[in-house]
């Protein structure tokens, strides 16, 4: 069978983007499971390792924009992206916050949402990069609902054909029966009800601070978590260095690393492309699947 082409994004090329992409590109077990791509990113002479600049910002964004381009026109099947950062993003006038609101414009949806992906637990995110404070705001029951939707439609490409949701409370206690807050009784509980109706198998909202332990001991199959930290302070605790961060919603496959430019290490070759690996590893599978 052919190999699945997968395009590595270096991410900004201040960082250790490039390093760990060459790395992963080189791997024995990734030349085994896909045909590696690099997608390189012009490095103007104002780019200085380790440091923030509008150039290198713009220089990731112009890599991700012909990496997509080339997903959609089906000349790669699948992109795994290394760490942009966010700082030289907006000082670049770019008014994007990451990977995936970014992707979501090129490839003209809405409809997305952040995954964590390990053998120990899997996670989706209903928000994202927002400041804490704005989280029960933007927690409806239609975003909730789409989540639940997205979460459930992506899982059988990562091999589980019927998926066991569970979601996490936003309050603590999962608010107590509405004591210590009643999103989780006026928002979650109502969104949980209605994806059960269209068959989703969902359960909850459970208190975050066991939810994520009943998962990683094999209750259910994904977590859906209510904001960034909430989710991402387990799946880190338990899997950091090989988990795998994918956009689903996407009508392209997208992968990348669990951690960010590392500017402290960039440059210094010590960077571990373990995350990167397992990046480009998984979008071959999922590319497979979808095959």
């Amino acid at each position: 069978m052919k190999k699945p082409r997968i395009a590595l994004t270096v991410g900004d090329p201040a960082g250790i983007g490039p390093e760990i992409v060459a790395k992963a590109a080189a791997d024995p077990r990734v030349r085994e499971l896909c045909e590696p791509i690099v997608f390189d990113a012009p490095t103007p002479g104002l780019v200085t390792m380790g440091r923030i600049s509008p150039e290198a910002g713009r220089a990731a964004y112009d890599t991700i924009v012909r990496a997509v381009d080339a997903a959609s026109k089906g000349d790669v099947d699948a992109i795994a992206t290394a760490p942009i950062n966010k700082a030289a993003f907006a000082k670049a006038g770019l008014p994007w916050k990451g990977h995936t609101d970014l992707l979501a414009h090129l490839c003209g949806t809405s409809r997305v949402a952040m995954m964590f992906h390990a053998p120990e637990l899997k996670v989706v995110l209903i928000t994202v990069h927002v400041p804490l404070r704005e989280v029960p705001s933007l927690l409806t029951q239609q975003r909730v609902e789409q989540t639940i939707e997205l979460a459930n439609e992506s899982l059988p490409l990562f091999g589980i054909a019927s998926p066991r949701l569970a979601v996490a409370g936003l309050n603590p206690h999962a608010g107590e029966g509405g004591v210590l807050g009643d999103e989780d009784e006026k928002v979650l509980a109502p969104a949980i009800a209605a994806s059960r109706e269209k068959g989703i198998d969902v359960s909850g909202p459970f208190p975050a601070d066991t939810v994520f332990v009943r998962a990683s001991r094999g209750e259910f199959d994904c977590v859906l978590a209510c904001y960034h930290d909430q989710g991402l302070i387990p799946v880190k605790l338990l899997a950091f260095g090989h988990a795998v961060n994918v956009t689903i919603g996407l009508p392209i496959i997208r992968t990348s690393v669990d951690h960010g430019t590392a500017f402290d290490i960039a440059g210094k070759d010590v960077a571990d492309p373990g995350s990167m690996i397992e990046a480009v590893l998984l979008a071959a599978r999922m590319a497979a699947r979808r095959s």
